[in-house]
Formats: C-alpha cells, structure tokens, sequence
C-alpha cells in the first residue's frame, strides 16, 4: 500500500486552508439546523505536509488507519497544551482513536522519519466549513508561547 494508492482508490482531493488530503466517506441526515448528525472522512498527511493549526466547535475523534504515526499538537481553552501521538503502538503511549474537544486547537503532522500516514476523523453533529476556524500565528504564539516554535511550523496563511 503506498500513498498513491490510497489517492487513487479514495479519489482523494486537498483539504481547503489546513493541508493533507481528503475524501468524505459519510453524511448524516440533516438537522433541524441544516447540519448533518454526522461526519466522516478519511484523510492522508505525508512528510512534506502538515494539518495546520484549527479548531472546531464540536468535539472531532480522530481515528489511526495505517502507515506511520501522526503527532498531534493540542492547544486547550483554558491555556494548557500537550502533543498526543495517533498510531498503533498503545502500549508506547500512542493512541489508535483520540477525541479532540470541541474549541481545542490542532494541529499534526507525520512524526519525524516518517513518511506518510492515513487517518480518519468523524464528528456529530458534522463538520460544516462555517464551523472551521483557520489558527493566526501571531494569536496563537501570545496565548501559547511554549509552543511558538511548533504553532510556527503548523501555521499557514
């Protein structure tokens, strides 16, 4: 399995603003608000690439599928932040499936030496694009100036 497979086989396409890859797997039946119940896609992050910083107004759970770890760098609400690793190896710490709570900002990218790696992420209610919001560096680094040097790598205008 390489990553070109997984594009050609999932036909997937570019994620607007926050990097990698994607395909949307399943839509939930719509809400008395217009959003889905639910959502759910499968995604791709090679080395050269990184899932830019965001956050969303939903709790999003991140599933591990294959390849190699992805490290993720989380920025809570209240000030606090700390890297979890999606991958296989739980008895090293890393995690097969990981929620990420609603108003947390993310952000990843393969872990070093790695070269690609193929996860999911599903959400209820689902992911609409009024709900994403694109992380500013700038902002980010004045709230979380620990991790400056990483919020720096995993922002993109």
């Amino acid at each position: 399995m390489t990553p070109e497979d997984l594009v050609a086989y999932y036909g997937l396409e570019p994620i607007p603003r926050e990097g990698g890859l994607f395909r949307r797997t399943w839509t939930g039946p719509a809400r008395a608000d217009g959003r889905p119940e639910g959502t759910a896609i499968v995604a791709l992050l090679t080395a050269d690439d990184y899932s830019a910083l965001h956050r969303l107004p939903t709790d999003e759970v991140w599933h591990f599928h294959l390849g190699d770890p992805l490290e993720l760098l989380l920025l809570a609400p209240d000030g606090a932040s700390r890297t979890a690793v999606l991958g296989p190896d739980i008895l090293a710490g890393q995690h097969p499936q990981l929620t990420v709570p609603a108003g947390t900002w993310m952000g990843g990218r393969v872990v070093a030496g790695g070269a690609w790696t193929f996860f999911g992420c599903t959400m209820a209610p689902g992911f609409t694009a009024e709900g994403y919001e694109h992380g500013d560096a700038a902002q980010l680094t004045v709230r979380y100036p620990a991790e400056a040097a990483r919020i720096l790598e995993l922002c993109r205008p």
